[in-house]
């Protein structure tokens, strides 16, 4: 039963690790200034293909900008959610 118990307990090391670092990861600026690059290539991209705009290069920071504004706002809801959720435990 020891082996099993440490077993079980290298397994949850190991999970919470994994967790630690895909949240890491989430949070990460990285991530964040990759995703917003790669939407601003593939709008630039779509945006050169199908539609008549002026300025592609402008017009295509606009759903980067988008996102960007998401990810910052995102901390804001969810301090205010977790003091909602603290409110509705107590």
């Amino acid at each position: 039963m020891n082996n099993e118990l440490k077993k079980e307990i290298e397994k949850i090391k190991e999970r919470n690790i994994k967790v630690e670092k895909d949240k890491a990861w989430e949070t990460s600026l990285t991530r964040k200034i990759f995703i917003a690059t790669l939407t601003y290539i593939v709008v630039i991209i779509y945006s050169y293909l199908t539609l008549n705009v002026s300025n592609i290069f402008l017009s295509s920071l606009v759903p980067v900008l988008g996102f960007l504004l998401s990810t910052l706002s995102l901390k804001i809801i969810r301090k205010l959610w977790e003091k909602h959720i603290k409110k509705l435990n107590n």
